[in-house]
């Protein structure tokens, strides 16, 4: 099923002139090397749905807790997979998310933080050129999620001239 071209995947702010939270949301964007704020607003509607399951699946622990917990490890699960929850967490601690936990996720940041771009805006066009594989696939989506088990995977795609250490654009080594 093809979605419409004017389905918004996050909400705009309810008060858009509010100078500390335009400031707040400029340095994060700034800081991930985010195209635009409509990727900050992204990441914090997927964190409001995350948050939005964990009530409701708390909530639903007063009447049958066994199923409430099984439909709870699933998502949990999923979460800590992708590495935004550590293995012993729970439900309480979904609620205490921040916004950066879902950007330290996303590939661009992963990648810069591996070193395969001086900034995070170069790792990002790295990406989106198609020099980066995860797990040997090539992404060439900047926010997409990275497993835990696949961050020791991000690399250079091996037929990419940025594959060769002594290319002019790599990362000088840390």
């Amino acid at each position: 099923m093809a979605l419409g071209s004017n389905t918004k995947f996050y909400e705009t702010p309810n008060h858009p002139f509010q100078g500390e939270r335009i400031a707040s949301e400029h340095s994060l964007v700034g800081r991930y090397g985010l195209k635009n704020k409509e990727e900050l607003w992204r990441a914090q509607s997927k964190l409001r749905s995350f948050r939005r399951e964990a009530r409701e699946l708390l909530g639903q622990a007063q009447g049958d807790a066994e199923e409430a917990a099984r439909e709870g490890e699933e998502f949990l699960s999923r979460l800590q997979r992708i590495g935004i929850l550590g293995n012993e967490e729970g439900l309480d601690d979904v609620l205490s998310l921040e916004v950066t936990d879902l950007l330290e996720r996303r590939l661009q940041t992963v990648a810069y933080r591996k070193g395969v771009g001086n900034t995070p805006k170069q790792a990002r066009q790295f990406i989106a050129h198609g020099h980066v594989t995860v797990d040997g696939q090539r992404v060439t989506v900047p926010s997409y999620m990275v497993e835990v088990s696949q961050e020791d995977s991000v690399s250079f795609d091996e037929n990419s001239p940025l594959a060769d250490e002594l290319h002019p654009e790599r990362a000088e080594e840390q």
